[in-house]
């Protein structure tokens, strides 16, 4: 839930505080930037904790999760911190706080999944996860659009940086999320460490093996490049891409101005309302995709033992590859509805698939730390995305950002066809 107020509403917040379309991706550098540092060393740390009371995993889900919610309820409100540093300094500073927060919270969950389980049911228990995942994605990413549209809360205001609609979204988000990690941390088992080497969990031999990384996490690896790359362009253009592309309007900042200065200008207002409405619809439609995903990993499993994982993931990207694309020519934001029902089923193997691969070939005591280099993966491709995907829009697409959803949906059919590469798959 909290990924999805942040996937859905940061850019839109960022361009509240004076970001422009060019400059977006750079204030997104935060993200990986934390997670490629936060998350190896959440998952070293947590592989050699034990707790009798909160376990191993758990006390890093508390930390997180205190930090998490602080953060939500700081980023929509940045803008009153201006006598101190500018806001959109300030909202990059908590964004990076937040998704700091998150990567703490949000390792270790993939490590106690494979702590618990046997390599036999990996896929069904990242599956369940990602849909899990999928539900509270489509509640934070509806939020927005339900406190506009069924409890009255204002979302077209032309004096406030960040509407209230966005802000009480945040608000209940936090409240959410600490919630939902206080119930993992007291109703989640953990076994201990003499209770892993008991039942075998452990193997006491490979624990004293020289540390390498195994050739099929290089081969991931290279497939959650490209795949992570296109989720970035999604994430980061979308919003701008339905308000410029899709409906030809012009920038937000550029519409609020105009109705400060002339308040008359009903054209304006009649655009600031449109674009306002647009930036709440993007989050119906990532909360759309997250739905999708949330179903379709409950068929994961059966999929997989047909016809197996690493098919189960080309198949996957390569729908939502076309997705991306298909962005650009939908003529409407109803007709968005259609490209994230393929982008969901993607998302729902990225989500799962690689970590299912993953786990079958790395020793069990180091799980957490694995899973935090894997990250790796994940977070380079946002990093490069971040730094040339700006420089990419405004000079050989135009200012165009659909066209960066575009190059998007051709990286991550790419990454679908890289799962050829991958012989070993358990």
């Amino acid at each position: 839930m909290g990924f999805a107020l942040q996937n859905g509403n940061a850019s839109r917040i960022l361009t509240d505080f004076g970001a422009n379309v060019e400059s977006l991706s750079w204030f997104w550098l935060v993200a990986p930037l934390t997670g490629m540092i936060v998350q190896p060393i959440i998952g070293y740390w947590s592989d050699r904790t034990w707790s009798k009371t909160f376990g191993r995993r758990r006390p890093f889900f508390l930390g997180g999760a205190i930090l998490a919610c602080t953060a939500l309820v700081l980023l929509p409100n940045a803008d009153k911190y201006t006598s101190v540093f500018p806001a959109l300094l300030v909202g990059a500073g908590f964004l990076m706080l937040m998704d700091t927060s998150f990567n703490i919270s949000m390792e270790p969950f993939r490590a106690l999944v494979a702590d618990n389980l046997p390599k036999s049911q990996s896929t069904v228990g990242f599956s369940i996860q990602t849909a899990l995942i999928g539900v509270g994605a489509v509640v934070g990413s509806f939020l927005p659009w339900i406190l506009a549209n069924w409890f009255g809360v204002p979302n077209n205001l032309v004096n406030v940086k960040v509407q209230p609609n966005v802000v009480y979204s945040f608000y209940v988000g936090a409240i959410v999320f600490m919630i939902a990690i206080l119930w993992t941390i007291f109703k989640t088992k953990e076994y201990s460490p003499q209770e892993r080497i008991d039942m075998g969990i452990v193997d006491t031999e490979k624990s004293t093996e020289k540390f390498s990384i195994p050739m099929t996490m290089w081969k991931l690896g290279l497939i959650q490049f490209f795949s992570w790359f296109g989720l970035f362009c999604m994430w980061v253009y979308t919003t701008t891409a339905i308000r410029e592309h899709t409906y030809g309007l012009p920038s937000i900042d550029a519409l609020k101005e105009i109705s400060r200065d002339n308040p008359t200008d009903k054209i304006a207002m009649v655009q600031l309302a449109l674009s306002e409405n647009l930036g709440d619809w993007v989050g119906i439609l990532f909360g759309i995709y997250n739905g999708v995903s949330a179903i379709f990993a409950l068929l994961i499993p059966i999929i997989a033992v047909k016809i197996g994982k690493s098919r189960t993931h080309m198949v996957s990207l390569v729908m939502g590859g076309i997705g991306l694309i298909l962005m650009y020519f939908m003529p409407d934001k109803n007709a968005m509805i259609i490209p994230m029902i393929f982008i969901g089923i993607a998302w729902a193997s990225i989500l799962a698939m690689p970590y299912s691969m993953l786990s079958g070939v790395i020793s069990t005591d180091k799980m957490g730390l694995f899973m935090g280099i894997f990250n790796f993966f994940i977070t380079l491709p946002q990093i490069v995305s971040a730094l040339f995907s700006g420089p990419i829009v405004r000079h050989l697409f135009g200012g165009n950002a659909a066209c960066a959803l575009m190059l998007g949906g051709g990286l991550m059919i790419i990454a679908g066809l890289l799962n050829f590469t991958i012989k070993n798959e358990n």
